[in-house]
């Protein structure tokens, strides 16, 4: 399991941060410590179906409670939307975008791979994003206009860059696959074998907001997807793009939070993911 960080994360902020990220990044590390304290017990965990293949538990609900409270505490004036809870209006102009459980799949089946995903957005666009995974201990942050940066037990707010890989032979590309009872498998298929044929190696580790986080930071050249929701790419957009990636549908269109497919890539790989995906 992670291990925990070193004194309260407003003593560990760096003076570049913002006052909202260390709101934000003091929310995650709130929710963390139930993710990881389930996470040790995952088998005795209550779980009930939400539908076919997708899941979510006692821990997912108890994670977004504490994540609304804290958010709700310094900024009592902003919406927020999360993935179990709905939405709860504000002021019109500021909101939360909240996954506290990235990967619940993963965790209920004690793989070590789960994120807490929180995106700001004022006035329609994301200003702000944290990503956090709580067992290796890696924290993503991103502010418009000012980078995307990653805390590690051994390194504070490296700035985070996308790969310079041009060649899709030497590309690893990450991707979501459509699972039980979600979206159109065939037509996913045949996109996949032409990735496939294509690039060095494809990953799927079914965390989205981990999967954009480690575009950003260069271990993945290209991820594509269908159907995500705000929630899991709120964060992980603009990190990408923060990190000098290239976000748009998968024809290489505009893409908003929430848009049917998603292609984050590196810049020299956009345009030879489209023709693939095409």
């Amino acid at each position: 399991m992670g291990r925990e960080r070193s004194g309260p994360p407003e003593r560990r902020s760096l003076a570049a941060r913002s006052a909202t990220i260390t709101v934000m990044i003091r929310a995650a590390f709130a929710a963390a410590k139930g993710l990881k304290r389930d996470f040790g017990e995952v088998e005795q965990l209550q779980v009930s179906e939400k539908g076919p293949g997708d899941f979510v538990s006692r821990a997912d609900l108890m994670a977004e409670r504490v994540l609304r409270a804290e958010l709700s505490r310094t900024r009592p004036e902003y919406g927020f939307l999360g993935e179990e809870g709905g939405e709860t209006k504000g002021d019109g102009r500021n909101r939360w975008i909240v996954d506290p459980l990235d990967g619940t799949t993963n965790f209920l089946h004690g793989l070590p791979h789960f994120a807490i995903s929180i995106g700001l957005e004022r006035d329609d666009e994301i200003i702000a994003g944290v990503i956090y995974q709580p067992i290796s201990d890696e924290l993503f942050w991103t502010e418009k206009g000012i980078g995307a940066y990653v805390d590690t037990p051994n390194a504070r707010s490296r700035r985070l860059r996308v790969s310079g890989r041009k060649d899709p032979a030497r590309a690893v590309v990450a991707t979501g696959i459509p699972h039980m009872g979600k979206g159109d498998h065939s037509a996913y298929y045949a996109k996949l074998a032409a990735v496939g044929a294509r690039t060095s190696g494809i990953r799927r580790w079914g965390a989205a907001a981990l999967d954009l986080a480690f575009v950003a930071a260069g271990r993945y050249d290209a991820f594509f997807e269908y159907g995500l929701a705000p929630w899991d790419v709120a964060a992980g957009v603009l990190m990408v793009r923060e990190a000098g990636g290239l976000v748009s549908d998968m024809a290489g269109g505009p893409y908003a939070v929430g848009g049917p497919s998603i292609l984050a890539t590196n810049g020299g790989l956009r345009d030879t993911m489209v023709g693939m995906l095409a």
